[in-house]
Formats: structure tokens, sequence, C-alpha cells
């Protein structure tokens, strides 16, 4: 379970430090800048609370890692559709999108591996 809960901590770390360098002095709208820190802080906290672990804190963990791939999937794809988008950035579209992939694919590896620990622990299991 540790490692799990340090993976969530690196996603949520990297999406909200990843989102300040990428808009560091670009103009962007604060909205498209603070909702990596919207999905963020949940995958830290989550991981954090995971120390005792609930069914409630279960649900938390798998959710953020949820709301992390469905932040991340049209972001990527997005990108990946037209890479000869400029983009307000100050990383390199191609870069960038590899980043964003990276990131959305490590949402959903997290998100099966927290449902299938939930399983494994007992959680639902009457």
């Amino acid at each position: 379970m540790g490692f799990w809960r340090i993976w969530a901590v690196l996603l949520g770390s990297s999406l909200m430090i990843g989102e300040s360098i990428r808009s560091w002095g670009q103009g962007r709208n604060l909205l498209f800048v603070f909702d990596d820190f919207f999905i963020g802080i949940p995958l830290v906290v989550t991981a954090i609370l995971m120390n005792n672990p609930t069914p409630g804190r279960w649900c938390a963990f798998a959710a953020s890692f949820a709301a992390s791939a469905g932040m991340l999937y049209g972001s990527f794809f997005g990108k990946l559709v037209d890479l000869s988008n400029p983009a307000s950035s100050n990383i390199e579209i191609r870069l960038l999108t590899a980043l964003i992939g990276l990131a959305f694919f490590s949402s959903l590896i997290g998100l099966a591996a927290s449902i299938r620990l939930a399983s494994r622990s007992g959680f639902g299991a009457r």
C-alpha cells in the first residue's frame, strides 16, 4: 500500500508543480491553473489519510485517481490530436503532451491499483 500512497503524492505534486512551471508568466486564466491544484490536493490528502484506511478513505483514494484521469483525458488527447497547435506554455508542446500522457496513464494505473487493493483488503465484503 505504501507504494501507491507515494505514487499518489508524486502524481498530485507533479500536477501542481508542473502546472505552475507551465503557466508561469504566460498570462493563463487562473481557472486553468487551479484545476490541477483541485485534482492534485485530493491525491496528496487521500494518500496521507490512507495511513489509517477506512472504507470511506478507500473510496476517496480511488476517486482522486479517477478525477485525475478524467481531468487529464481531454488535455492529453486534445493535444495529441493537434500537436501543431501552439499552447501558451513554458514547455515545448511535444514534451508537454508526453508529460500529460504519462500523468494520464499513471492516474489510470493508480485507479486500477486502488480498486484492486480495496477489494483485497475486504472493503465491501460482508
